[in-house]
Protein backbone atom coordinates (compact mmCIF):
# COMPACT_ATOMS: atom_id res chain seq x y z
CA UNK A 1 0.00 0.00 0.00
CA UNK A 2 3.00 2.50 0.76
CA UNK A 3 4.47 2.47 -2.52
CA UNK A 4 1.13 3.59 -4.05
CA UNK A 5 0.29 6.03 -1.85
CA UNK A 6 3.71 7.77 -1.74
CA UNK A 7 4.32 8.38 -5.31
CA UNK A 8 0.56 9.75 -5.51
CA UNK A 9 1.20 12.07 -2.33
CA UNK A 10 4.80 13.47 -3.47
CA UNK A 11 3.51 14.17 -6.98
CA UNK A 12 0.57 16.16 -5.72
CA UNK A 13 2.45 18.27 -3.01
CA UNK A 14 4.90 19.48 -5.95
CA UNK A 15 2.22 20.21 -8.09
CA UNK A 16 0.10 22.38 -5.12
CA UNK A 17 3.17 24.64 -4.71
CA UNK A 18 3.58 25.21 -8.67
CA UNK A 19 0.02 26.37 -8.81
CA UNK A 20 0.32 28.95 -6.08
CA UNK A 21 3.70 30.49 -8.22
CA UNK A 22 1.42 30.54 -11.17
CA UNK A 23 -1.46 32.49 -9.56
CA UNK A 24 1.34 34.82 -7.95
CA UNK A 25 3.00 35.78 -11.02
CA UNK A 26 0.22 35.92 -13.85
CA UNK A 27 -2.41 37.18 -12.16
CA UNK A 28 -6.16 35.24 -11.00
CA UNK A 29 -7.46 34.88 -14.62
CA UNK A 30 -4.00 33.03 -15.95
CA UNK A 31 -2.64 31.48 -13.16
CA UNK A 32 -6.21 30.42 -11.82
CA UNK A 33 -7.51 28.90 -15.30
CA UNK A 34 -3.55 27.01 -16.47
CA UNK A 35 -3.18 26.58 -12.51
CA UNK A 36 -6.53 24.21 -12.79
CA UNK A 37 -5.75 22.16 -15.42
CA UNK A 38 -5.33 18.02 -14.51
CA UNK A 39 -2.68 17.47 -12.21
CA UNK A 40 -2.71 16.28 -8.73
CA UNK A 41 -6.31 13.87 -10.00
CA UNK A 42 -3.60 12.18 -12.73
CA UNK A 43 -1.33 10.43 -9.31
CA UNK A 44 -4.61 9.92 -7.39
CA UNK A 45 -6.23 7.90 -10.16
CA UNK A 46 -2.97 6.44 -10.90
CA UNK A 47 -2.69 5.34 -7.16
CA UNK A 48 -6.52 4.16 -6.79
CA UNK A 49 -6.01 2.19 -9.81
CA UNK A 50 -3.55 0.31 -8.41
CA UNK A 51 -5.15 -0.14 -5.03
CA UNK A 52 -8.63 -1.05 -6.21
CA UNK A 53 -10.22 -3.04 -8.69
CA UNK A 54 -12.22 -2.15 -12.02
CA UNK A 55 -15.44 -1.78 -11.02
CA UNK A 56 -14.82 -0.22 -7.74
CA UNK A 57 -11.94 2.60 -9.49
CA UNK A 58 -15.28 3.33 -11.79
CA UNK A 59 -17.18 4.01 -8.58
CA UNK A 60 -14.45 6.36 -7.70
CA UNK A 61 -13.90 8.08 -10.84
CA UNK A 62 -17.88 8.82 -10.63
CA UNK A 63 -17.78 11.07 -7.82
CA UNK A 64 -15.19 12.86 -9.06
CA UNK A 65 -17.16 15.79 -11.27
CA UNK A 66 -19.44 15.75 -8.54
CA UNK A 67 -16.75 16.62 -6.27
CA UNK A 68 -15.40 19.49 -8.50
CA UNK A 69 -19.01 20.78 -8.49
CA UNK A 70 -18.69 20.75 -4.54
CA UNK A 71 -15.20 22.65 -5.01
CA UNK A 72 -17.15 25.35 -7.28
CA UNK A 73 -19.66 26.14 -4.42
CA UNK A 74 -16.45 26.14 -1.69
CA UNK A 75 -14.60 28.68 -3.72
CA UNK A 76 -17.93 30.86 -4.47
CA UNK A 77 -17.63 31.33 -0.89
CA UNK A 78 -14.23 32.88 -1.16
CA UNK A 79 -15.44 35.57 -3.92
CA UNK A 80 -18.90 36.90 -1.29
CA UNK A 81 -18.14 36.37 1.96
CA UNK A 82 -14.74 38.04 1.97
CA UNK A 83 -16.95 41.71 1.21
CA UNK A 84 -19.58 40.52 4.08
CA UNK A 85 -16.82 39.91 6.82
CA UNK A 86 -14.39 42.59 5.84
CA UNK A 87 -15.37 44.79 8.78
CA UNK A 88 -13.67 41.91 10.89
CA UNK A 89 -10.43 42.93 10.06
CA UNK A 90 -8.21 40.59 7.70
CA UNK A 91 -7.60 38.05 9.90
CA UNK A 92 -11.08 37.33 11.30
CA UNK A 93 -12.61 37.84 7.79
CA UNK A 94 -10.05 35.02 6.70
CA UNK A 95 -10.74 32.83 9.74
CA UNK A 96 -14.55 32.86 9.08
CA UNK A 97 -14.40 32.41 5.30
CA UNK A 98 -12.02 29.61 5.39
CA UNK A 99 -13.99 27.85 8.18
CA UNK A 100 -17.22 28.72 6.40
CA UNK A 101 -16.10 27.48 3.28
CA UNK A 102 -14.73 23.97 4.77
CA UNK A 103 -18.11 23.07 6.35
CA UNK A 104 -19.47 23.99 2.82
CA UNK A 105 -17.30 21.54 1.08
CA UNK A 106 -18.06 19.02 4.14
CA UNK A 107 -21.88 19.86 4.47
CA UNK A 108 -22.54 18.98 0.35
CA UNK A 109 -19.82 16.34 0.06
CA UNK A 110 -21.86 14.16 2.40
CA UNK A 111 -25.27 15.00 0.53
CA UNK A 112 -23.09 13.53 -2.67
CA UNK A 113 -22.32 11.08 -1.23
CA UNK A 114 -25.77 9.90 -0.24
CA UNK A 115 -27.08 10.70 -3.79
CA UNK A 116 -24.42 9.21 -5.72
CA UNK A 117 -25.35 5.91 -3.33
CA UNK A 118 -29.27 5.85 -4.38
CA UNK A 119 -28.52 7.09 -7.87
CA UNK A 120 -26.44 3.39 -7.90
CA UNK A 121 -29.15 1.47 -6.36
CA UNK A 122 -31.58 2.59 -9.35
CA UNK A 123 -28.93 1.24 -11.80
CA UNK A 124 -27.60 5.07 -12.47
CA UNK A 125 -24.11 4.04 -14.26
CA UNK A 126 -21.22 5.75 -12.36
CA UNK A 127 -20.45 7.48 -16.55
CA UNK A 128 -23.82 8.96 -16.10
CA UNK A 129 -23.46 10.25 -12.41
CA UNK A 130 -20.35 11.88 -13.83
CA UNK A 131 -21.45 13.76 -16.77
CA UNK A 132 -24.15 15.11 -15.01
CA UNK A 133 -21.40 16.45 -12.61
CA UNK A 134 -19.47 17.74 -15.25
CA UNK A 135 -22.70 19.64 -16.41
CA UNK A 136 -23.71 21.16 -13.50
CA UNK A 137 -20.10 22.46 -12.62
CA UNK A 138 -20.01 24.25 -16.58
CA UNK A 139 -23.35 25.77 -15.57
CA UNK A 140 -21.76 26.94 -11.97
CA UNK A 141 -18.49 27.92 -13.96
CA UNK A 142 -20.11 29.96 -16.55
CA UNK A 143 -22.33 31.88 -14.57
CA UNK A 144 -19.73 33.05 -12.09
CA UNK A 145 -17.56 33.60 -14.34
CA UNK A 146 -19.40 36.19 -16.74
CA UNK A 147 -19.11 39.20 -14.29
CA UNK A 148 -15.00 38.30 -13.01
CA UNK A 149 -13.67 40.11 -10.11
CA UNK A 150 -10.50 41.94 -10.08
CA UNK A 151 -7.82 39.93 -10.88
CA UNK A 152 -4.74 41.91 -10.15
CA UNK A 153 -1.00 39.97 -9.57
CA UNK A 154 0.41 39.13 -6.47
CA UNK A 155 3.04 42.57 -5.51
CA UNK A 156 4.72 40.49 -3.20
CA UNK A 157 6.00 36.58 -3.42
CA UNK A 158 4.37 33.89 -1.05
CA UNK A 159 7.01 32.88 1.98
CA UNK A 160 8.48 29.16 1.64
CA UNK A 161 7.35 28.17 4.55
CA UNK A 162 3.23 28.73 3.11
CA UNK A 163 4.43 26.94 0.19
CA UNK A 164 5.90 24.03 1.89
CA UNK A 165 2.47 23.86 4.05
CA UNK A 166 0.77 23.79 1.08
CA UNK A 167 2.40 21.37 -0.73
CA UNK A 168 2.35 19.39 2.59
CA UNK A 169 -1.87 19.44 2.72
CA UNK A 170 -1.89 18.32 -0.74
CA UNK A 171 0.24 15.48 -0.86
CA UNK A 172 -1.78 14.61 2.31
CA UNK A 173 -5.26 14.58 0.90
CA UNK A 174 -4.08 12.31 -2.37
CA UNK A 175 -2.47 9.66 0.14
CA UNK A 176 -5.68 9.51 2.13
CA UNK A 177 -7.87 9.20 -1.01
CA UNK A 178 -5.23 6.29 -2.31
CA UNK A 179 -5.33 4.66 1.05
CA UNK A 180 -9.50 4.74 1.68
CA UNK A 181 -9.64 3.20 -1.69
CA UNK A 182 -7.40 0.65 -1.00
CA UNK A 183 -9.50 0.17 2.49
CA UNK A 184 -12.61 -0.78 0.10
CA UNK A 185 -14.98 2.60 -0.05
CA UNK A 186 -14.44 3.72 -3.31
CA UNK A 187 -16.85 6.54 -3.53
CA UNK A 188 -14.95 7.98 -0.54
CA UNK A 189 -11.70 7.68 -2.06
CA UNK A 190 -12.79 9.69 -5.37
CA UNK A 191 -14.27 12.50 -2.98
CA UNK A 192 -10.86 12.44 -1.54
CA UNK A 193 -8.95 12.39 -4.50
CA UNK A 194 -10.61 16.19 -5.12
CA UNK A 195 -10.49 17.28 -1.54
CA UNK A 196 -10.33 21.75 -1.97
CA UNK A 197 -6.35 21.42 -1.05
CA UNK A 198 -4.70 23.56 -3.49
CA UNK A 199 -7.88 25.92 -3.47
CA UNK A 200 -7.65 26.13 0.02
CA UNK A 201 -3.77 26.68 0.34
CA UNK A 202 -4.08 28.92 -2.68
CA UNK A 203 -6.85 31.00 -0.96
CA UNK A 204 -5.38 30.69 1.89
CA UNK A 205 -1.48 31.80 1.30
CA UNK A 206 -2.39 34.29 -1.30
CA UNK A 207 -4.63 36.47 1.09
CA UNK A 208 -2.21 36.11 3.59
CA UNK A 209 0.70 37.43 1.51
CA UNK A 210 -1.06 39.34 -0.87
CA UNK A 211 -4.38 40.63 0.61
CA UNK A 212 -8.21 39.44 -0.16
CA UNK A 213 -7.64 40.72 -3.70
CA UNK A 214 -6.08 38.47 -5.64
CA UNK A 215 -7.85 34.89 -3.97
CA UNK A 216 -11.10 36.56 -4.95
CA UNK A 217 -9.86 37.25 -8.35
CA UNK A 218 -8.60 33.64 -8.49
CA UNK A 219 -11.58 31.86 -6.92
CA UNK A 220 -13.57 32.25 -10.43
CA UNK A 221 -11.04 31.16 -13.01
CA UNK A 222 -10.59 28.34 -11.17
CA UNK A 223 -13.90 27.36 -10.35
CA UNK A 224 -14.31 27.28 -13.83
CA UNK A 225 -10.91 25.71 -14.75
CA UNK A 226 -11.33 23.24 -12.07
CA UNK A 227 -13.95 21.11 -13.93
CA UNK A 228 -11.08 19.84 -16.21
CA UNK A 229 -10.18 17.45 -13.27
CA UNK A 230 -14.53 16.32 -14.09
CA UNK A 231 -13.48 15.60 -18.12
CA UNK A 232 -10.35 13.95 -17.12
CA UNK A 233 -11.92 11.38 -14.50
CA UNK A 234 -15.22 10.64 -17.45
CA UNK A 235 -12.68 10.07 -19.89
CA UNK A 236 -10.68 7.50 -17.99
CA UNK A 237 -13.10 5.58 -17.32
CA UNK A 238 -12.73 4.72 -21.14
CA UNK A 239 -9.07 5.19 -21.39
CA UNK A 240 -7.51 3.50 -18.90
CA UNK A 241 -10.12 0.03 -19.50
CA UNK A 242 -9.04 0.66 -23.20
CA UNK A 243 -5.37 1.37 -23.18
CA UNK A 244 -3.92 1.43 -20.10
CA UNK A 245 -2.96 3.02 -17.33
CA UNK A 246 -0.21 5.27 -19.10
CA UNK A 247 -1.80 5.89 -22.61
CA UNK A 248 -4.87 5.98 -20.67
CA UNK A 249 -3.85 8.76 -18.31
CA UNK A 250 -2.47 10.81 -21.62
CA UNK A 251 -5.63 10.61 -23.45
CA UNK A 252 -7.72 11.87 -20.72
CA UNK A 253 -5.29 14.56 -19.76
CA UNK A 254 -4.89 16.19 -23.54
CA UNK A 255 -8.77 15.49 -23.94
CA UNK A 256 -9.59 17.46 -20.74
CA UNK A 257 -6.81 20.40 -21.36
CA UNK A 258 -8.48 20.48 -24.81
CA UNK A 259 -12.21 20.62 -24.39
CA UNK A 260 -12.54 21.96 -20.81
CA UNK A 261 -8.99 23.75 -19.76
CA UNK A 262 -8.49 25.80 -23.94
CA UNK A 263 -12.18 26.87 -23.52
CA UNK A 264 -12.41 27.49 -20.20
CA UNK A 265 -9.48 30.43 -20.62
CA UNK A 266 -10.68 31.86 -23.62
CA UNK A 267 -13.90 32.29 -22.02
CA UNK A 268 -12.75 34.13 -19.15
CA UNK A 269 -10.28 36.08 -20.94
CA UNK A 270 -13.46 37.19 -23.12
CA UNK A 271 -15.59 37.93 -20.24
CA UNK A 272 -12.60 40.02 -18.71
CA UNK A 273 -11.78 42.32 -21.62
CA UNK A 274 -15.35 42.46 -21.69
CA UNK A 275 -15.62 44.48 -18.04
CA UNK A 276 -12.32 46.07 -18.72
CA UNK A 277 -14.13 47.72 -21.90
CA UNK A 278 -16.84 49.14 -19.82
CA UNK A 279 -14.35 50.42 -17.01
CA UNK A 280 -12.73 52.37 -19.78
CA UNK A 281 -15.90 53.85 -21.53
CA UNK A 282 -17.85 54.52 -18.11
Amino acid sequence: MLEEILPAAIAAGLVAIVVTVLIERFGGVVGGALGTVPTTIVPAVAGMAAAQGEQELMDSLSVVPAGMLINAIFLSVWIYLPRATASLGSERSLAVTTATALLAWAMFGMVTILCIGELSEYGTGPRTIGMIGIALTAVFGIVLGWKPCESPKGSREVSKSILLARGLMAATAIGASVWVAGLGYPLLAGLASVFPAIFLTSMVSLWISQGPSVPRGAAAPMLLGGGSVGVYSLVAMYSLEAHGIILGSIMSWVTAVAVWSMPSYIYLRWRTGVGDSRKVSS
